[in-house]
């Protein structure tokens, strides 16, 4: 993010992105706790690039809304100002079909679904990428600043790879439950048979 520079960050954001991924990459590996996995994601890209607060949400195709699962930097108040209804927010309506999307001043800007509460808790910019698992868009990734910026190709493609690793730990995460609950389903029908001998009359 800069706005006195247009040739990308310099080398010190360079060094925190690299210093990010690596944090998240470890992670991810290391932890199969979704909630900790993703927290520490948005956390690390907050910090990174130096922004006033990155926040993760997952599509709930059954309501077409954006359900909050990490962030970093909101505050409460703005968390419950209403829900994120993908017909009503443009920018996140467009991100789901696989764009980055940058929104220069969200307190004025159509696209944004909730421009006065992003007055009150001082958003001004925001840039906004895809969570995508093979190929489909389960949910988006969003920094805001509290200053006007703008964002070169590399925090896009720093944040686009940060969003990646968290749709990875998701998909690891789904998948490990699957696996899990099919396992606890088998033990459930071995050891619901009856496996006691029969006693016998003495």
């Amino acid at each position: 993010m800069t706005m006195n520079f247009a040739s990308g960050p310099p080398a010190g954001a360079q060094r925190d992105y690299y210093t990010a991924l690596y944090q998240a990459a470890l992670t991810i590996s290391s932890s199969l706790e979704l909630d900790q996995v993703l927290q520490s994601i948005v956390k690390s890209t907050a910090e990174a690039m130096h922004v006033k607060a990155c926040a993760l949400r997952l599509l709930d195709r059954g309501t077409g809304q954006l359900q909050i699962n990490a962030v970093y930097g909101l505050s409460k108040h703005y968390l419950a100002k209403g829900p994120v209804n993908i017909s009503h927010s443009l920018i996140d309506n467009q991100a789901l079909q696989g764009t980055p999307v940058f929104v220069s001043d969200a307190r004025n800007d159509p696209r944004f679904q909730y421009k006065e509460a992003a007055r009150q808790e001082g958003i001004v910019s925001v840039l906004c990428v895809p969570l995508e698992v093979r190929g489909e868009a389960i949910g988006v990734m969003r920094v805001y600043t509290a200053t006007p910026a703008t964002f070169q190709e590399d925090d896009i493609q720093f944040l686009s790879v940060l969003a990646s690793l968290a749709a990875l730990a998701i998909e690891n995460a789904r998948l490990y439950e699957s696996i899990r609950s099919s396992y606890d389903g088998v033990m459930a029908a071995f050891w619901g048979v009856d496996m006691t001998p029969p006693q016998t009359s003495l």
